[in-house]
């Protein structure tokens, strides 16, 4: 129950002791919590302050709302770092996920003049295209997007692509590692495309990560850009 003689908000009480309800398992994943009235009722709060604090948790994805039936906690989302600090495979593979690689795409394109900028070559010069969709248990949670200069990086095998990271090719296949790492993330939409390979429903919410790549003396030999799903990933960064 709430100490009304703690110094800490009432408000805030609330979000602990719900918040505590969600994370120890005493509210199971999709089971609906009470309403904003028991709620109200059961700590004598008012219904705007409890409505507060459930929409602070949902926000925050610990709860999702269903309009017409009410509130369901949601299924906790994998916690994950940059991939500057540590491959997306390794990271879900140490927490105790199955992990599963599908091809896409790896093949030599033309890159754009935006990607031939961020990779430090000309319009003609060819760069080698990867698309690849990340699963974790089965579940597709990411699709990865990578341009690397065939100056550096001739060829990758598609065997390699199924069953390593791509860190990890370019570190033992052609000695290529990130000193310097730059990093943009945004939320964004999910196209049609993205909807199809993640199973979700176009417009999803997505958070876009992209990444530069640098040697030591300066040369950029990847550019990847990965597109997480929003209700399944949450980026840890540490500074």
């Amino acid at each position: 129950m709430l100490n009304r003689n703690d110094p800490k908000p009432l408000y805030a009480q609330l979000e602990e002791i719900l918040r505590l309800s969600i994370v120890t398992g005493k509210w199971k994943v999709n089971q609906s919590v009470p309403s904003e009235n028991e709620l109200s009722k059961t700590y004598g709060l008012s219904r705007m302050t409890v409505r507060s604090v459930i929409t602070c948790l949902v926000q925050e994805g610990l709860l999702y709302r269903v309009q017409g039936k009410g509130t369901f906690v949601s299924t906790p989302k994998i916690s994950t770092t940059s991939p500057a600090y540590q491959g997306i495979r390794e990271q879900l593979e140490k927490q105790g996920y199955t992990t599963g690689t599908k091809l896409l795409e790896n093949t030599h394109i033309l890159p754009n003049s935006k990607i031939a900028d961020i990779l430090g070559i000309l319009p003609n010069d060819e760069v080698v295209f990867i698309r690849r969709v990340r699963y974790a248990d089965e579940i597709p949670v990411s699709i990865h997007t990578s341009y690397l200069p065939t100056g550096l990086c001739p060829v990758v095998s598609d065997e390699l692509l199924e069953k390593e990271q791509l860190c990890t090719i370019l570190k033992d296949g052609y000695d290529l590692s990130a000193d310097s790492v730059s990093e943009t993330l945004e939320s964004v939409l999910a196209t049609e495309d993205e909807a199809k390979l993640l199973e979700i429903q176009k417009g999803y919410p997505l958070l876009l990560l992209d990444e530069i790549n640098q040697t030591r003396d300066g040369k950029v030999f990847e550019y990847t850009k990965i597109a997480f799903r929003g209700d399944k990933i949450k980026l840890n960064f540490e500074y």
